[in-house]
């Protein structure tokens, strides 16, 4: 888990976390590339499709125990609920199974775009709130519906990039940026993301994280794109704390004129 050397800590729901990248464990050739992924990826966070465990689906037999939970923390979710009745049930099943109470919230009834309800993510959310849950809800880019998870309680806001396994990379690019200025819990961003420079280029926004799955665990070299992750989060937060520079109409020399031999 987190070091306590690391001073730029992500902090969520009173846990602390060093790494700011978080993966996901779907897609996967087999379970062994996706633990090297998983290690590769220096995450402390994992999320897993609490559903497909649940209905023992073809690439998820056994995968609990192919997940170091003392070196990960899991993040379980309820990706496949169509409904509001259906992630209740599926956060229930895993708190029941001792895993732990957060639950990353995925309301998603489209079949094609896979984009979350956001009205059924709303309520979804303020009822598992009520059941003691740590909730880090699965959003459209929306600054509004940010605001009122924000405001019911959530842990997070987690706004889409791009839609689920695209690669289209960062399409929402304004509103992650308002909701990024108005949210006073970690933003992210979650989904979409094809390659590492998008992710660095969120964190240079000031998402707090990024969570990542198809783009690691369909690429040709699942750990080494992990790696590639990894560097580009980390470069793009610190690109954020230094500050970049003012953008300008004009060139501004590098070296000062200042004493220049014929000037």
């Amino acid at each position: 888990m987190a070091s306590t050397k690391n001073r730029d800590e992500l902090h969520i729901a009173g846990k602390t976390f060093q790494s700011r990248l978080m993966v996901g464990t779907g897609k996967y050739e087999n379970f062994e590339i996706m633990k090297a992924a998983l290690n590769a990826s220096g995450a402390d966070i994992v999320t897993v499709a609490m559903r497909r465990v649940e209905a023992r689906a073809e690439g998820h037999i056994g995968i609990m125990d192919h997940i170091d939970l003392s070196r990960f923390w899991l993040l379980p979710n309820t990706a496949g609920c169509k409904n509001v009745e259906e992630v209740i049930r599926v956060a229930k099943i895993s708190k029941a199974m001792g895993i732990n109470n957060w639950i990353k919230l995925e309301v998603i009834p489209d079949p094609k775009y896979l984009l979350p309800d956001p009205i059924a993510t709303l309520e979804a959310a303020k009822m598992l709130i009520e059941e003691d849950f740590v909730v880090l809800p699965y959003i459209n880019a929306d600054p509004l519906l940010a605001k009122h998870l924000e405001e019911a309680g959530c842990a997070t806001v987690m706004p889409l990039g791009s839609p689920i396994g695209t690669g289209q990379g960062v399409k929402s690019k304004a509103n992650i940026g308002i909701i990024i200025e108005q949210s006073q819990v970690p933003v992210v961003v979650d989904a979409g993301l094809g390659v590492p420079s998008e992710a660095s280029l969120v964190m240079e926004m000031g998402a707090d994280a990024v969570l990542v799955n198809t783009a690691i665990a369909l690429s040709n070299n699942p750990p080494e794109m992990a790696e590639a992750f990894k560097l580009g989060v980390e470069a793009g937060r610190k690109a954020h704390i230094a500050g970049r520079i003012p953008v300008k109409a004009y060139a501004s020399a590098s070296s000062p004129l200042a004493g220049v031999v014929g000037s």
